[in-house]
């Protein structure tokens, strides 16, 4: 019977070999970052989605962790891909769960990655224009800006909420290039899921940039199809 964590891990992608990036930096005006995974260590959602909220979901409903899991599971296919995924509104409701509160107690898990600062640094120093691009929920954002304050870094952040899609959706990105005014060939995205990139790739992004290292606590998986990094020193030439 396959479990959370191992629906987790078959919603990625295949792993491969590495691909590195080879590219100038003469040629990229912005850079856009995801949050979760890409700059924000993927433990603290991962544990979240798959360990902490199954227990409160069956301590509300009087069953096995194990049965909250699947019940969770299929909630979590359900709307996978889109906005309501991540909507922390739509989750409390639907699960009669304050999920922004419990976030906040474990919100001691929240971290940056290694090499993240650094890089943002060397971002501005190259004046690039800098913008945090998430599918997080506002809430959700709210709560990690709190706790790591890699916000003041950015010219913008943006919601996925704010622009009306998910990431993954075709939608999301002429909406995006409307909002910010970026020049997409000359934009480089960097992003631990590669269904994003690929929907990214398809609007016309020149750059697109795949973490391989988005949880400290599970091993590097390669694109198949992208250059892929571990971490953001790599970039940094």
């Amino acid at each position: 019977m396959q479990d959370i964590k191992e629906y987790a891990e078959s919603a990625e992608q295949v792993c491969g070999y590495k691909i590195r990036p080879d590219f100038s930096w003469d040629d990229i005006e912005t850079v856009m970052l995801d949050m979760d995974g890409t700059l924000l260590d993927k433990h603290f959602d991962d544990y979240f989605w798959e360990v902490y909220l199954p227990e409160h979901y069956s301590l509300l409903h009087k069953i096995s962790v194990e049965e909250a899991g699947r019940e969770l599971r299929a909630r979590y296919q359900e709307v996978e891909n889109s906005l309501q995924w991540a909507d922390l509104e739509y989750w409390s409701h639907t699960l009669d769960l304050d999920l922004p509160e419990l976030k906040l107690r474990i919100n001691h898990l929240i971290g940056v990655h290694p090499y993240v600062i650094e890089f943002l640094e060397f971002c501005l120093k190259k004046r690039k224009k800098l913008y945090l691009v998430t599918n997080a929920h506002s809430k959700a954002l709210s709560i990690k800006l709190e706790k790591t304050s890699i916000g003041a870094w950015f010219d913008r952040v943006v919601c996925a909420e704010e622009v009306g899609f998910a990431k993954e959706e075709p939608e999301f990105w002429p909406r995006l290039q409307e909002l910010l005014g970026f020049v997409p060939e000359k934009t480089l995205l960097a992003d631990d899921t590669e269904k994003v990139l690929r929907v990214a790739d398809g609007f016309g992004l020149g750059y697109l940039i795949h973490i391989a290292c988005s949880s400290s606590r599970r091993p590097a998986c390669y694109s198949t199809k992208y250059p892929s990094i571990d971490y953001f020193k790599e970039l940094m030439r």
